[in-house]
Order: structure tokens, then C-alpha cells, then sequence
């Protein structure tokens, strides 16, 4: 069996309240199509509470209930990715951190960082953004497409099945046909869990949280520091001080110097020097002396 180099970093993000400020609907499609936010979340929670949906179906279900947005392709989702807004930083700090593995220091190690979205949003608006460039995967909920308008969801992600994302990640399943329940030794998975980290924003991501910190990956909290009701702010507190589901929270911001960014520049650090250290400890251990004559 062949083993992997286990040479790869990886660090997944949430989007909505992480990479940006608001949700993706609120920067694309509602403003095209005439949708007011409140009335249309609302409708949702009708849904959700006496119905009994899932969260993603019943957003889902009120957009294909609108007759502009029922008419859109998953092309013109794709266009409206150019809409999105971030949070400070985004999205020059992907290249940035990835500057760190791409020192001269770390070139004998082979040594990579890859970048991963999971979002309960559309995949459609994040593949047309200004992040999609710098992912390796990008994973979300899909539409199903007839007639050039999108018709039934094809894919939903909730909070709990954003888990199986971070498995493929770690097993480097990507391919959607591909078994993540697959057996696998941890010495053949492409990415090992102490070689990720998960940014996320509140309670929707603690069963991501969990499975990164019983797996020995690092659990971020972000929050909007912008955020005067300091909603945002309370999420992450009790997260990390009450629930302890994360190792750290930060504000949500992304450029050089922040709280943040000092965190995700020192683990990356640590793990790149972890990885050059274990192979150079595997080459030596392999070392034959010479006869002595």
C-alpha cells in the first residue's frame, strides 16, 4: 500500500457570518430580484417551525416559490458571485498565507496549503466569486437545472452533513461519486486531521468543531466585530468559553497583523515545521552508515 506524503495543510471555511459579513442571498440574488430580506427569512421560519423542514429546503423551496428567481439559471448564479462581500482581507490572504509553505525553508518538504469552503449556501454563487480562485473544492448546496431555470435541489448541506466535507478533505474524497465511508488507514489519508484547521462562525458549526478537536485539528470562532448588537460576539464567547467547542475566537478579520491572522500564520507555521521535521527524522532513520574501514 502507498503511502501519502501527508504534506498538505488544509484550512476550511464556512461562508456566510465567516468570509463575509452577510448572507450570500442578501448580496446576489435578493437585490436583483426585488426580494426584502426580512420577509423573505420569515417565510422560511414558517417553514422550518411548522413544518418541520431543514433549514437549506425550506430557503430552497421559498426561492423556487418567487417567479423572478424560480427563472434564473445556475449560470446567472455563477454571474452574481461578482456581488459577494467579505469581511477585511478576503480574499487577498489566501495568497498571503500561502506564502508561508512556499518559503525557501519548507522546499525539501514539498509542502502545500489548500483552501476549502463548506457552506449551506450555493455552490453556484461561490464558484462566480472572487474566492473560488484560491480553493481547492468548493462545497455547497446545488439546483438542479430544466428548461435554463433551476428546477429541484440536487444537493443540500446542513450543519451536520458539513461533516462529511471535512472526511473528504482529510481522505481527499472531492469526487462527489466517491464513498467517504470508505475505509481508510490514517497513514494513507491525504490530509490528516492535525494538518487542518476549521473557520466558522457560531453554533451551526459546532459539529464541524467537534470533529476537528477530536481529531487534533484546530476549532476557530469568528466574529463581526461591526456587529453593535454583539450577537455575533456572544455566539463565539459561549462557544469557547462555556461550551469549549473551539480553541480560539477572533474577529473576523482576515488581513495582516489581526487577531486572526496571527493564529492561522503561527498554526500553519507550526504544522509545515512539524511535517519537515517528521521527514527528515524518516530520512534518518532509513540512513545506512557506511562500513567503517
Amino acid at each position: 500500500m502507498m503511502l501519502e506524503p501527508q504534506n498538505i495543510i488544509a484550512v476550511v471555511y464556512d461562508y456566510d457570518h465567516t468570509l463575509s459579513p452577510h448572507y450570500m442571498q442578501e448580496d446576489t440574488i435578493f437585490p436583483r430580484m426585488g426580494i426584502n430580506p426580512q420577509d423573505f427569512w420569515a417565510q422560511c421560519v414558517v417553514l422550518i417551525k411548522e413544518k418541520g423542514y431543514d433549514q437549506e429546503l425550506a430557503y430552497m423551496k421559498r426561492l423556487l416559490e418567487h417567479e423572478k428567481a424560480s427563472a434564473l439559471s445556475n449560470e446567472a448564479l455563477r454571474d452574481m458571485g461578482k456581488d459577494l462581500t467579505y469581511f477585511p482581507g478576503v480574499p487577498d490572504f489566501f495568497g498571503e498565507l500561502n506564502l508561508i509553505v512556499q518559503q525557501p525553508r519548507y522546499a525539501e518538504g514539498d509542502i502545500h496549503l489548500e483552501h476549502y469552503v463548506v457552506s449551506s449556501g450555493l455552490k453556484a454563487i461561490l464558484d462566480g466569486s472572487q474566492v473560488a480562485p484560491w480553493t481547492k473544492a468548493i462545497f455547497g448546496c446545488e439546483f438542479d437545472e430544466e428548461d435554463g431555470h433551476i428546477s429541484f435541489p440536487k444537493r443540500t448541506i446542513s450543519h451536520t452533513q458539513k461533516t462529511q466535507f471535512l472526511f473528504r478533505v482529510n481522505k481527499g474524497l472531492l469526487n462527489m461519486d466517491q464513498d467517504v465511508n470508505d475505509h481508510m488507514p490514517e497513514e494513507v489519508r491525504r490530509i490528516p486531521f492535525p494538518n487542518m484547521m476549521y473557520v466558522g462562525d457560531g453554533p451551526t458549526d459546532v459539529p464541524c468543531f467537534t470533529v476537528m478537536k477530536k481529531n487534533g485539528g484546530l476549532a476557530i470562532a469568528v466574529y463581526n466585530s461591526e456587529d453593535s448588537s454583539r450577537r455575533s460576539f456572544n455566539k463565539c464567547y459561549e462557544l469557547t468559553k462555556h461550551a469549549n467547542r473551539v480553541h480560539f475566537m477572533a474577529p473576523a478579520d482576515y488581513r495582516p497583523g489581526s487577531h486572526l491572522r496571527l493564529i492561522l500564520e503561527r498554526y500553519i507555521t507550526e504544522i509545515a515545521d512539524g511535517i519537515l521535521e517528521r521527514r527528515r527524522k524518516g530520512v534518518e532513520s532509513m540512513r545506512v552508515p557506511a562500513p567503517q574501514s
